[in-house]
Formats: C-alpha cells, sequence, structure tokens
C-alpha cells in the first residue's frame, strides 16, 4: 500500500535533497540550505524581525537567535533597531549577504533543472503537491465536553 509509506517517503526525498543541496551551497557560497533561506527570506520581506523570520521558517526563536548571530558575524545580516518595538531588531541583507546569494544561484538554478529533469512532465504537479503539504495541519481534537 503506498500510502502508508508516503511519509517515509517523504522525510527520506527532504532528507537525500537536503544533504546534496547543502553540499553544493556550501562548495558554492559557504552557507548552508538553513542559512541561504534565511537570507532569502530577509532579502524578500524588508523590515523582518528575528521573530518573523523564526516563524517565516518554521524555527524556534532560539534556533533563529544563534543563526542571526552566525550570518551577522560572517557580515551577511546587520541588526538594526526596529523602529517602533523595543525589543525587537530588524534584519537587513548586506552587500555581502547580496553577492552571497548571487554566487549560488548557477548551482541553485543546476540543481532546480536536474530536479525537473527527474520529474518531467509532473514537476509542477510535484511543486503545487508539496506547496499544499508544506501548509498541511491537522485539526486539533474537538472538546465537545461531557
Amino acid at each position: 500500500m503506498p500510502e502508508q509509506r508516503l511519509y517515509f517517503l517523504l522525510q527520506r526525498a527532504a532528507h537525500e535533497l537536503r544533504v546534496d543541496a547543502d553540499r553544493r551551497c556550501l562548495a558554492a557560497a559557504g552557507l548552508t540550505t538553513a542559512q541561504l533561506g534565511a537570507l532569502f527570506a530577509v532579502r524578500e520581506t524588508p523590515g523582518l524581525t528575528q521573530r518573523d523570520l523564526a516563524r517565516t521558517l518554521g524555527q524556534r526563536e532560539s534556533g533563529i537567535t544563534a543563526m542571526v548571530q552566525r550570518l551577522t558575524g560572517a557580515g551577511l545580516l546587520a541588526r538594526d533597531r526596529h523602529p517602533d518595538q523595543h525589543r525587537a531588531v530588524v534584519l537587513t541583507l548586506t552587500d555581502e549577504g547580496a553577492a552571497a546569494l548571487e554566487r549560488i544561484r548557477p548551482e541553485m538554478d543546476r540543481f532546480n533543472a536536474e530536479l525537473h529533469a527527474l520529474l518531467g512532465d509532473g514537476f509542477d504537479d510535484t511543486v503545487a503537491a508539496l506547496a499544499k503539504l508544506a501548509g498541511f495541519r491537522t485539526p486539533a481534537p474537538r472538546d465537545d465536553g461531557p
């Protein structure tokens, strides 16, 4: 029954793709896919806070704090005080961060082309299905009481 293996296959595919993508990204720009995702999110959403970044990436704030420290230490992100929120900081992509994204683009294009070739005509359907799964949430059980 293939449907019983769906979760296992998704986990296995995600792992294999992440390992390969991390290898490529590290070689091209010294970044992991998680760090790359953070840089893209900051570039695409000006004024993004660390809390917003954690929500966007589906990560805990503590993990994002450590990642942001590494990325600011590497000169790829800048942290500035939020104009309205006392304790919040705004993240900004630096020129070095933008250059890293440009360095990685050819490898990302190759990776996506290889996936497109592998999936053929099913590529767009796979992207659509994964987008649905990425937003999947099991409804909370109802408590109708006694």
